[in-house]
């Protein structure tokens, strides 16, 4: 079972359009594209200087070049 809290996030007008048109094209809710954005954008936060991304429970760090 997943934890699941509501949380309220605020996007710009015109970066919400795009979610919501991506959503719609890929027959999927608006938190799953969300939720899959940051699942592809974390790593590569990660990576840039004093971002403290903390890593998942059980993964090991990501290598800085």
């Amino acid at each position: 079972m997943s934890d699941a809290r509501k949380q309220s996030l605020y996007f710009p007008e015109e970066m919400l359009r795009q979610m919501q048109e991506e959503a719609i094209r890929q027959d999927r809710s608006l938190s799953w594209i969300v939720q899959r954005a940051w699942r592809l954008a974390r790593e590569r936060m990660s990576k840039m200087p004093g971002s403290g991304v903390a890593e998942p429970p059980g993964s090991s760090p990501a290598e800085v070049p």
